[in-house]
């Protein structure tokens, strides 16, 4: 699956502190991600994850350094332009799922195709229609019809997590990350997840960057990433302690 001559993602220099006048948060000399990786993204609270995220889906801008993801420069692009390109190409799996509520299951999946011309012709070029994607991609994510008319606040954590999976796959988006999503489920739980979501990846060679504090997981993955060993900013606090 790993792609030697496509990177994904390419970090170089990266720096971001939060204003002027405060540290920096992260320091990340150089990161690589290729085509089809699995990767396993873990460290401590409060050592950088989260902002990291926000860096690589463009939510957040970098203090200095550069952010290439799908050879598209994301420090060069407008507010505007940072949102229809995350909208396009990265489907995010949260950690609390944000879901809307008082939406259906179907509707809440379907939410990408609504602010992604490209990932809703990319299922209209298979020849079918986005709602029987959605439902396609529910059920084989163990979510049976007879709920997805339901409003997804009515669903179970484990039935909320996986309508978050569909919804970030929808569309087949060349990235997606999860950022702790299993952190309320019991272990054989996860492990059920975390297969349905490595095989839907594998299915059109999505780039899955899986972010955890729980080492459990780690087996699942053929690569790992230790961010206080990649954020020069974690080495420079042990320095100084």
């Amino acid at each position: 699956m790993k792609n030697e001559n496509e990177v994904i993602i390419h970090l170089s220099n990266l720096v971001f502190n939060w204003s002027p006048f405060q540290s920096k948060c992260i320091n990340i000399e150089s990161l690589k991600i290729y085509r089809g990786e699995r990767i396993f993204l873990y460290g401590p609270s409060g050592s950088g994850k989260s902002t990291l995220l926000g860096l690589l889906t463009g939510v957040l801008t970098p203090s200095s350094g550069i952010i290439r993801v799908l050879d598209k420069n994301l420090t060069e692009l407008s507010n505007i332009g940072r949102d229809k390109f995350r909208a396009h190409h990265i489907g995010f799996i949260f950690q609390q799922f944000n879901l809307i509520p008082y939406l259906s299951v179907i509707d809440n999946v379907l939410l990408p195709c609504h602010f992604s011309l490209l990932r809703k012709n990319k299922i209209i070029q298979k020849g079918i229609h986005p709602k029987e994607e959605a439902k396609q991609l529910l059920i084989q994510l163990d979510i049976e019809e007879s709920l997805h008319h339901r409003v997804a606040s009515n669903l179970s954590v484990g039935q909320q997590q996986r309508v978050a999976a569909a919804r970030a796959l929808i569309g087949q988006p060349e990235i997606i990350i999860a950022d702790e999503p299993t952190s309320a489920l019991d272990e054989n739980r996860q492990n059920a997840f975390l297969e349905l979501l490595l095989k839907q990846c594998d299915s059109f060679n999505a780039t899955l960057i899986f972010v955890s504090h729980d080492h459990r997981l780690k087996s699942l993955f053929p690569k790992h990433i230790s961010l206080p060993d990649l954020n020069k900013v974690t080495e420079a606090k042990e320095l100084v302690s």
